[in-house]
This record gives structure tokens, C-alpha cells and sequence, in this order.
């Protein structure tokens, strides 16, 4: 048996130990996986932004580096393993065409916990995440239906996945709510950051008629082109007005940074659950820019009422009658489109004109 005199050694042995920064719990690592480079000023801005806020929220309990312009395939299996391999136990992939390597590593590292940005597939340590950026999409919509004189917007796509086919039909429908006229021209780049393409996309809709245009990729250029050709346009994914503000109506953009923090959070905490987790303007993941003040009153405040009823939860934007592009009812009024719906979605509503690239 211990007499007391031990013990009390023993204790304060112990205390000494635990207060000793040498035998503070090690951080944890976190590595992420970016598409593009860090100065895209959109997509992956956006997940750096998030990453840094991160960081300045946790600080030591955290080691965070990440790996930018990875191309989707084979390449970025290789790049998650060399993450796994330094001693990354989190990683963050975020682009939808990392998510079969993802899901390759994940089962071959049960370890470490994966989260992936915009896809659909789970398991026992791998989760998915998005933001219901169609939600900023929508509010887009709004404005442009409201400033277009020609009645003709213009669409910038990545590629003719079901999240960038959302964002097509939510600005389009948002549009339409205030301006039944509306016809959308998309033109597809088959890119997620190529500002060459994208400004000659951008220039090919305004010569198509298009006077406000919008965009699912990551470089300004198409609001370059806005200001140039004395049209608008929206920034994506982040504010971009300072790249063109006399043609910057407003931005949807992503803020990541609470969903990393508390993700985490929960790995340090070993709390962490796999699931499919999606955000919008109501869990703040989804934050509207300044809205420029070349835009009149009515407009505004159609903008801001629409925004309240999204952030309250008591408005989606995929809710009947929805039409495709044939005139066929594919939601009856009243009806919320599903998630599955959403998360497969692979039609043009009513007003888009030209064909789903296969």
C-alpha cells in the first residue's frame, strides 16, 4: 500500500506532466485535396478560406496542408495516399471526381477518416458534404430576371454533373419567378477552372443575346467580359467584385469554415459519424454577397424577401410546378423534389434551351 507521502509525489509528478507542453496530446493532421489553385478566387478559394478559419479557430490542435490543381482520376489516388502515408488522419476531398479514389482509400485505411465535397458515397469512415449553393443559384435568378432588357441569360457550366445541372434549373426557375419570358443559353467548358474558356464562353453568349450571365466555374473571367461588354454577371463560390464591380450583381458563395471546425472537432473528440451532410443560407454555409447598387428597389427586395423565406427554412427553390424542357409536369405544384431527385438530377427545366452534353 502507497503511504500518503507517495502519493502526493505521484500526483504532483503528474501534474507537472500534464502541464509540460512536451506531453501535450499531438495535433491532429489534416490534409485537403483541391481541383484547382488556391487563387482561383471561387471553389477552391472558398475551401482554403475555410481550411485557414479553421486553423485560426483550433490552432495547435490542428496541423493542417493541402495539395492544389489535382486532376480528377488516377492522379488524385495517388495524391490521397501520399496524405495517408504523412500522417494525415482527416482528409478533406473536394471535388466530385475524387470521389470513386476517395472511396478506394477509405476502405483500405480505416484509420483515417475521409469527408468528400459533393458525392454520394459513404462508409464506416467516409462521409459526404455540400452546400445547397442552388439556393444562392435561385436568388440569382431573381436578379437577373429582374435587370435582363433581352430576356436571354447566359449559363457558364463546368460539367453535366446533377450539381451543376441544379444550378442551371435553380437560376433559371429563380428567374422565371419574377420574369416568365426568361430563356437560359448554356454553353459547357468542361472545365472547373479554365478562365480562357471561360471568357470565350462568356463572349460567345453576349453575342448569342445574353445580358446577364452566371457561371459554375471557378475564374472571374466571365465577369471580365460582363464589364467589358457593359452586361452583368455573378460571382461564384466567393465575392469576385472586385474583379469587375460596376458588373457584379451579387455573389452565392460558400463558407466552409464552421463544418470543418466542428468536423474537427469530432475526430479529435472521437465522436465523429459518417453521414451526408448539406448546408445552405439557413446553417450559414451559404452566404449572399453585397448586392450592387445599380439594382432598383423592387428588384431588392424581391432578392431579400426570397432570401429570408430560404434562410427560415419556410421556401426551396425545387418545389412544383416544375416543367422539363418539353412542357412535361415533372413535380406537380405544392411537391418538394426529393433529395435522391436533386443528388440525380438530369434534366433541363422549362426555358433552358439545348441538349444535357453525354
Amino acid at each position: 500500500m502507497m503511504n500518503r507521502r507517495k502519493v502526493l509525489a505521484l500526483s504532483a509528478l503528474a501534474a507537472v506532466l500534464a502541464a509540460s507542453p512536451s506531453f501535450a496530446a499531438d495535433p491532429l493532421k489534416i490534409g485537403f485535396v483541391y481541383v484547382g489553385p488556391v487563387g482561383d478566387a471561387g471553389w477552391t478559394y472558398a475551401h482554403d478560406q475555410g481550411r485557414l478559419a479553421m486553423e485560426k479557430e483550433l490552432g495547435a490542435k490542428v496541423k493542417t496542408t493541402y495539395v492544389e490543381n489535382v486532376p480528377e482520376g488516377a492522379d488524385a489516388e495517388r495524391v490521397i495516399r501520399k496524405l495517408v502515408a504523412e500522417g494525415n488522419k482527416l482528409i478533406f476531398t473536394t471535388s466530385f471526381g475524387y470521389m470513386n479514389p476517395t472511396e478506394k482509400v477509405a476502405k483500405s485505411t480505416p484509420g483515417v477518416t475521409f469527408l468528400h465535397a459533393t458525392g454520394f458515397k459513404t462508409g464506416k469512415n467516409l462521409g459526404t458534404y455540400e452546400s445547397r449553393l442552388y439556393e444562392g443559384a435561385y436568388l440569382n435568378g431573381i436578379l437577373a430576371g429582374k435587370m435582363t432588357k433581352s430576356n436571354t441569360l447566359g449559363f457558364i457550366g463546368s460539367f453535366p454533373v446533377p450539381e451543376v445541372i441544379r444550378n442551371i434549373n435553380a437560376y433559371t426557375l429563380g428567374a422565371q419567378s419574377v420574369n416568365p419570358k426568361i430563356k437560359t443559353k448554356v454553353i459547357w467548358v468542361n472545365s472547373w477552372y479554365d478562365p480562357a474558356k471561360e471568357r470565350q464562353a462568356a463572349e460567345t453568349l453576349v453575342a448569342q443575346g445574353a445580358d446577364v450571365m452566371a457561371q459554375n466555374t471557378d475564374s472571374p473571367a466571365t465577369l471580365q467580359v460582363a464589364q467589358e461588354k457593359g452586361v452583368y454577371a455573378f460571382g461564384w463560390d466567393s465575392d469576385m467584385s472586385r474583379f469587375a464591380p460596376k458588373a457584379h450583381l451579387t455573389a452565392a458563395t460558400n463558407d466552409w469554415s464552421g463544418y470543418y471546425s466542428e468536423t474537427a472537432k469530432a475526430v479529435i473528440a472521437g465522436t465523429w459519424k459518417t453521414g451526408d451532410y448539406r448546408g445552405g443560407l439557413k446553417e450559414g454555409m451559404v452566404k449572399m454577397s453585397k448586392v450592387n447598387a445599380v439594382v432598383p428597389a423592387d428588384a431588392v427586395k424581391a432578392f431579400e424577401d426570397k432570401k429570408a423565406a430560404l434562410t427560415a427554412g419556410s421556401f426551396a427553390p425545387f418545389t412544383g410546378p416544375i416543367k422539363d424542357q418539353a412542357g412535361t409536369v415533372k413535380y406537380a405544384a405544392g411537391v418538394a423534389v426529393p433529395l435522391k431527385d436533386l443528388l440525380s438530377m438530369n434534366f433541363y427545366v422549362q426555358g433552358v434551351e439545348g441538349t444535357i452534353p453525354k
